[in-house]
């Protein structure tokens, strides 16, 4: 790529119909259309990703998109992640930063993707992006299933954990210390580094935490943060389901409203 072109900017979107908790949730009719189609549209919106692919492992999740315009690929069936997934559908892609967004995020912020590419776009040291939101639910804070993210002044992480972190000595955890941090499961990487990446050997970090991101740290790459205000509310089960399309009716709402 020549300094006077811009870059590709693919987004992907691993659909896995076989999910443990909730099978076939990327398929689950949400107003009206497929939870994924809603991530799709939204990925679209984004103003810097020039297209989008769906990538699935499983017919029905194809069969079911079929009446939309979506773009969908079938993989392999024996990736160990998302991460994985994405990586065999951008092999054969003309791009030179991918964006993985997960396929049961329906809210998913546009902006919030376009903010998450501009650190590749400023620093060419960075292969990889990611994004994080200030926690105030104690609720999140002592969740394992939310994992935390801390970061250097300059926005590049440090660690991620299950575990509340950092440890403030001497005070149990508490979101009103305000030095909490989410981490929100987007992540941008540049192609080549995505393409390694994926092949590299899980490391003993990743292991404990089970957080594949923790692998990119341990092999001593950088991973730039950009903050965020977007709630991020996945659909994980049959009840998260119900509360995301309370939320897009209400946002729908809103929107009518300022119409």
């Amino acid at each position: 790529m020549s300094e006077s072109t811009a870059p590709v900017v693919v987004g992907v979107v691993p659909a896995r119909y076989a999910s443990t908790r909730f099978e076939g949730k990327v398929i689950a009719p949400l107003s009206g259309k497929p939870v994924v189609m809603h991530v799709y549209e939204r990925v679209m919106q984004s103003q810097r990703i020039s297209s989008v692919v769906i990538a699935t492992e499983d017919e029905r999740v194809r069969q079911a998109l079929q009446p939309y315009s979506a773009n969908v690929v079938l993989t392999r069936a024996d990736h160990p992640s998302g991460t994985d997934r994405v990586a065999e559908v951008v092999a054969a892609l003309d791009a030179d930063i991918v964006v993985n967004v997960q396929g049961d995020e329906p809210l998913i912020d546009p902006r919030l993707i376009d903010a998450a590419i501009q650190p590749l776009l400023d620093d060419p040291a960075v292969a990889m992006a990611t994004a994080r939101r200030r926690i105030q639910d104690q609720d999140f804070l002592e969740d394992p299933n939310v994992v935390k993210v801390v970061c250097d002044k300059r926005g590049r992480a440090l660690y991620f954990s299950r575990w509340p972190v950092p440890y403030v000595r001497g005070q149990s955890p508490d979101v009103s210390l305000g030095c909490y941090w989410q981490h929100i499961g987007l992540y941008v990487y540049r192609k080549d580094f995505l393409l390694a990446y994926a092949k590299m050997a899980p490391t003993p970090l990743e292991q404990a935490e089970k957080l594949e991101q923790l692998r990119a740290l341990e092999n001593g790459h950088t991973i730039a943060v950009v903050e965020t205000e977007y709630a991020s509310v996945g659909v994980d089960t049959p009840e998260d389901l119900q509360r995301v399309q309370q939320l897009l009716q209400q946002e729908q709402g809103e929107n009518r409203a300022h119409a």
